[in-house]
């Protein structure tokens, strides 16, 4: 820590990007010795890391349940996986105003529609309901859960409502595919998409799994081998998906990484994990309200269900001070900022705030650091200074040794 010593980093951080789990990197490990490019070649690593990739399509869709017509294309992230559908979707694109810009920038090329979300879930989605009505629309397209509150939309309904109404539905299932199971059948989701590195396989890939029609129909997303199954000088014959849009060597590790977390998460037994998770939301929540400034933020007020994040602002600090207090201080990492949701953030009326998302690894020990520490900034203040510099704040001065190029020359480890 920036005053002297070490402390076993306390991550609350998980929202951005989770650490791997032991059998993802297991996974890895195991394949690395026989990586190679797929379906390129008769070699025994070609093959063992073409029957890697390819059983993982399997993996994802035992973990959502997918149906018959559904299929799994692998991209880079969720972003990407979004931008791949929306040059996809045969119309326009309804879609809330709380969305993570992935879910929110992509829906102008064939029209986006913004619903302003309302102050409670139900007139929210009387809202959309009139939207649809109003206007035939193609698609739906939702966040699973805020990536700046937790909280969780009824996803069935709107299935309901979008099939109703003419459109399919997309749910941005990010922040809610590592805290949730997600049955696809059973809710009716046409389209969903998430990433790797928030599922703790942090070797960046990224699933897009919907229907088939949209996706054979539509102009490869990418130009370029393994997307075609002839080509001529003047003419190509494209592959149906899901190797129409994964042209190019894919990243056959990070693949294999998505799918050791979804087999590994989908023998979890969910009760024990949403249990453990609202235990320590609440702890955390009671802990942090019980401090003098401490403002949460929440979109609706009649909603059921969150994940493990809860965002706050602290009456008289900015964010990003905080957080850096916190981290240089005290070894604990949340996010702060905008969380690439501004038009969310300019509906609740904050510039910024300070997020804690808990996961796998959190424990109550973690939590009430988190907490003694906001309490502590609030009634003694820093112990060190800090400055802002093109935006971040940093303390001042930076006294924790940093990793460098050349770390394997003898630098030190990183500490908090």
């Amino acid at each position: 820590m920036v005053q002297g010593g070490t402390r076993t980093y306390a991550n609350f951080d998980y929202a951005a990007s989770a650490p791997a789990l032991a059998q993802v990197t297991d996974r890895v490990t195991e394949l690395l010795p026989f990586y190679a490019s797929v379906h390129r070649g008769a070699g025994y690593a070609s093959r063992i890391s073409t029957d890697c990739y390819e059983n993982a399509r399997g993996s994802v869709a035992r973990f959502l349940n997918c149906a018959d017509d559904q299929v799994v294309v692998f991209t880079r992230n969720t972003t990407d996986s979004l931008n791949l559908l929306a040059s996809c979707v045969p119309g326009d694109t309804v879609v809330l105003d709380i969305e993570h810009h992935a879910n929110f920038l992509p829906w102008t090329r064939h029209g986006r529609r913004v619903v302003p979300a309302a102050d409670t879930v139900a007139e929210t989605i009387r809202r959309v309901v009139a939207e649809l009505c109003a206007k035939p629309a193609a698609l739906l397209a939702v966040t699973g859960a805020s990536n700046v509150t937790g909280e969780v939309l009824p996803l069935e309904r709107l299935a309901t409502i979008a099939h109703q109404c003419g459109a399919r539905i997309l749910v941005d299932a990010a922040q809610l595919a590592p805290h949730r199971r997600i049955d696809l059948q059973a809710s009716g989701i046409d389209y969903l998409a998430f990433s790797g590195h928030k599922l703790y396989a942090p070797f960046g890939a990224g699933v897009l799994v919907g229907r088939r029609d949209w996706l054979d129909a539509a102009a490869p997303y990418l130009a370029g081998g393994g997307a075609v199954t002839q080509v001529s000088a003047t003419d190509a014959e494209w592959a149906p998906a899901p190797q129409r849009h994964e042209a190019g060597s894919p990243n056959v590790l990070g693949v294999a990484a998505l799918a050791a977390a979804c087999d590994t998460l989908g023998e979890l037994d969910e009760q024990t994990v949403v249990d453990h998770e609202r235990r320590l939301a609440q702890r955390l929540c009671d802990g942090l309200k019980a401090i003098a400034g401490v403002q949460f933020l929440r979109i609706w007020s009649d909603s059921a269900d969150s994940v493990g994040i809860v965002a706050f602002t602290l009456d008289g600090f900015e964010p990003g001070r905080v957080a850096a207090y916190l981290s240089a201080e005290h070894g604990i990492g949340v996010r702060d900022g905008r969380f690439c949701a501004h038009p969310l953030l300019a509906h609740l009326g904050v510039d910024g705030a300070l997020r804690a998302s808990i996961g796998l690894g959190t424990s109550a020990a973690d939590v009430d650091r988190l907490i003694e520490a906001v309490a502590t900034l609030v009634a003694q203040g820093p112990r060190w200074n800090y400055a802002c510099t093109s935006g971040q704040w940093n303390p001042v001065p930076e006294t924790r040794p940093r990793l460098t190029s050349d770390a394997g020359a003898g630098a030190a480890p990183c500490t908090f």
